[in-house]
Protein backbone atom coordinates (compact mmCIF):
# COMPACT_ATOMS: atom_id res chain seq x y z
CA UNK A 1 0.00 0.00 0.00
CA UNK A 2 1.06 3.51 -0.90
CA UNK A 3 2.33 5.66 2.10
CA UNK A 4 1.52 9.10 0.19
CA UNK A 5 -1.53 10.85 1.05
CA UNK A 6 -3.36 13.25 -1.12
CA UNK A 7 -3.79 16.33 -0.37
CA UNK A 8 -7.27 17.59 -1.45
CA UNK A 9 -7.35 21.50 -3.00
CA UNK A 10 -9.50 23.58 -1.39
CA UNK A 11 -12.92 24.31 -2.18
CA UNK A 12 -12.78 27.59 -0.87
CA UNK A 13 -15.30 29.76 1.19
CA UNK A 14 -18.53 31.58 -0.11
CA UNK A 15 -21.59 32.64 1.06
CA UNK A 16 -23.27 30.14 0.25
CA UNK A 17 -20.69 27.24 1.77
CA UNK A 18 -19.72 29.15 4.54
CA UNK A 19 -22.34 27.44 6.88
CA UNK A 20 -21.30 23.59 5.56
CA UNK A 21 -17.54 24.55 6.67
CA UNK A 22 -18.69 25.85 9.26
CA UNK A 23 -20.16 22.89 10.57
CA UNK A 24 -17.47 20.19 9.37
CA UNK A 25 -15.20 22.37 11.27
CA UNK A 26 -16.98 20.62 14.33
CA UNK A 27 -17.35 17.24 12.22
CA UNK A 28 -21.21 17.76 11.74
CA UNK A 29 -22.01 16.78 7.94
CA UNK A 30 -25.43 19.58 7.25
CA UNK A 31 -27.16 19.32 3.59
CA UNK A 32 -29.61 22.01 2.57
CA UNK A 33 -32.95 21.43 2.61
CA UNK A 34 -36.35 23.33 1.14
CA UNK A 35 -39.05 24.46 3.55
CA UNK A 36 -41.65 24.53 0.78
CA UNK A 37 -40.83 21.32 -0.83
CA UNK A 38 -39.01 19.16 1.73
CA UNK A 39 -36.11 17.52 -0.74
CA UNK A 40 -32.80 18.01 0.14
CA UNK A 41 -29.93 19.05 -2.23
CA UNK A 42 -26.35 18.68 -2.36
CA UNK A 43 -24.45 21.21 -3.65
CA UNK A 44 -24.77 23.71 -1.41
CA UNK A 45 -26.32 26.73 -2.54
CA UNK A 46 -29.51 28.97 -1.03
CA UNK A 47 -32.32 27.96 -3.93
CA UNK A 48 -33.78 25.03 -3.90
CA UNK A 49 -32.78 22.99 -7.42
CA UNK A 50 -36.11 20.80 -7.09
CA UNK A 51 -38.59 23.86 -7.01
CA UNK A 52 -36.68 26.86 -6.88
CA UNK A 53 -37.76 27.90 -3.62
CA UNK A 54 -35.45 30.40 -1.85
CA UNK A 55 -36.50 29.33 1.62
CA UNK A 56 -34.10 26.39 2.29
CA UNK A 57 -31.78 25.82 5.62
CA UNK A 58 -29.11 23.85 6.80
CA UNK A 59 -30.23 20.69 8.85
CA UNK A 60 -27.84 17.84 10.49
CA UNK A 61 -27.87 14.62 8.45
CA UNK A 62 -26.56 11.07 8.80
CA UNK A 63 -23.32 10.99 6.62
CA UNK A 64 -24.32 7.91 5.58
CA UNK A 65 -24.73 6.90 2.05
CA UNK A 66 -24.52 4.28 -0.90
CA UNK A 67 -21.93 3.89 -3.62
CA UNK A 68 -23.51 4.35 -6.98
CA UNK A 69 -20.08 4.73 -9.24
CA UNK A 70 -16.87 4.76 -8.67
CA UNK A 71 -13.28 5.38 -10.13
CA UNK A 72 -9.84 4.69 -9.24
CA UNK A 73 -7.43 7.26 -10.48
CA UNK A 74 -4.47 4.78 -10.85
CA UNK A 75 -2.16 6.88 -13.41
CA UNK A 76 -1.07 9.47 -10.66
CA UNK A 77 0.97 9.22 -7.01
CA UNK A 78 -0.36 8.60 -4.89
CA UNK A 79 -3.83 6.47 -6.75
CA UNK A 80 -7.11 7.77 -5.39
CA UNK A 81 -10.72 6.62 -5.69
CA UNK A 82 -13.84 9.08 -6.54
CA UNK A 83 -17.37 8.32 -6.40
CA UNK A 84 -20.64 9.20 -6.42
CA UNK A 85 -22.36 8.51 -2.96
CA UNK A 86 -26.28 8.65 -2.79
CA UNK A 87 -27.01 9.41 0.60
CA UNK A 88 -29.66 8.22 2.80
CA UNK A 89 -31.69 11.70 2.61
CA UNK A 90 -31.45 11.39 -1.07
CA UNK A 91 -29.14 13.33 -2.68
CA UNK A 92 -26.11 11.97 -4.76
CA UNK A 93 -23.11 13.66 -3.98
CA UNK A 94 -19.29 13.41 -5.76
CA UNK A 95 -16.35 12.75 -3.02
CA UNK A 96 -13.58 10.88 -2.39
CA UNK A 97 -13.25 7.56 -0.71
CA UNK A 98 -10.76 6.64 2.02
CA UNK A 99 -9.84 4.02 3.98
CA UNK A 100 -9.74 1.06 1.96
CA UNK A 101 -7.54 -0.34 -0.56
CA UNK A 102 -8.74 0.56 -4.13
CA UNK A 103 -10.12 -3.04 -4.99
CA UNK A 104 -12.07 -3.30 -1.55
CA UNK A 105 -15.08 -0.96 -2.67
CA UNK A 106 -18.42 -1.87 -4.72
CA UNK A 107 -21.13 -0.75 -5.63
CA UNK A 108 -23.69 -0.75 -3.85
CA UNK A 109 -21.06 -0.71 -0.40
CA UNK A 110 -22.12 1.04 2.52
CA UNK A 111 -20.22 4.41 3.78
CA UNK A 112 -20.07 7.17 6.41
CA UNK A 113 -18.90 10.59 5.65
CA UNK A 114 -15.26 11.74 7.28
CA UNK A 115 -13.55 14.83 6.90
CA UNK A 116 -10.35 15.56 5.91
CA UNK A 117 -8.25 18.67 5.61
CA UNK A 118 -7.57 19.88 2.14
CA UNK A 119 -4.14 22.08 1.08
CA UNK A 120 -5.03 25.14 3.20
CA UNK A 121 -6.87 23.74 6.01
CA UNK A 122 -10.36 23.35 5.14
CA UNK A 123 -12.34 20.28 6.03
CA UNK A 124 -13.34 18.25 2.94
CA UNK A 125 -16.05 15.63 3.27
CA UNK A 126 -14.74 12.18 2.60
CA UNK A 127 -16.55 8.61 2.64
CA UNK A 128 -14.93 5.43 4.58
CA UNK A 129 -16.65 2.26 4.77
CA UNK A 130 -19.24 2.22 7.31
CA UNK A 131 -18.86 0.01 10.89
Amino acid sequence: MNLKTRVMPSPGTTPENELFIAAAREGRFVLRWCDDCGKTHWHPRAMCPHCWSTRTQWKPASGRGTIYSYSTMQRVDPPYTLAYVTLDEGPTMMANLVGAASGAWRIGMKVQVQFEASDDGTPVPVFAPAS
